[in-house]
């Protein structure tokens, strides 16, 4: 069964420039995201616990945006990206994560995805 696209978005209290660098380097995601991140070239291993996955940097736009593909997509047009939006009005910094996953495995997907940006919140003091 194929994967299907799904975003979420979050309102984060902080500078775009604090939450991009927890985004898009090694010790910003070991904060939040994984228990330790290394990079390689352009490739990023995320440990948890004993298992690691490996995910290719296929796009960054400085301040804005960073995108992945897990290794074991490769081939597919699945990746997850953050993008850190402002609004032009009230300048509220905004995260969207986007992501695939299986259909029935979407909420839970969401689910944890709402968990890891809850303790990325909370370190942020958002």
């Amino acid at each position: 069964m194929a994967k299907e696209k799904f975003e979420l978005e979050f309102l984060v209290k902080s500078s775009p420039n604090i939450l991009y660098n927890r985004l898009a380097t090694p010790s910003g995601l070991s904060e939040w995201f994984a228990d330790n991140v290394n990079i390689k070239d352009d490739h990023f291993f995320f440990i948890w616990d004993d298992a690691e996955e490996e995910a290719i940097l296929l796009d960054k736009k400085a301040g804005e945006s960073i995108k992945f593909q897990w290794t074991e997509d490769e081939g597919t047009d699945c990746f997850f990206e953050f993008r850190i939006k402002i609004d032009k009005l009230t300048k509220e910094a905004a995260l969207i994560i986007t992501d695939f996953a299986e259909p029935d495995e979407k909420e839970s997907a969401s689910m944890l995805w709402e968990s890891q940006v809850h303790e990325l919140l909370h370190i942020l003091g958002s």
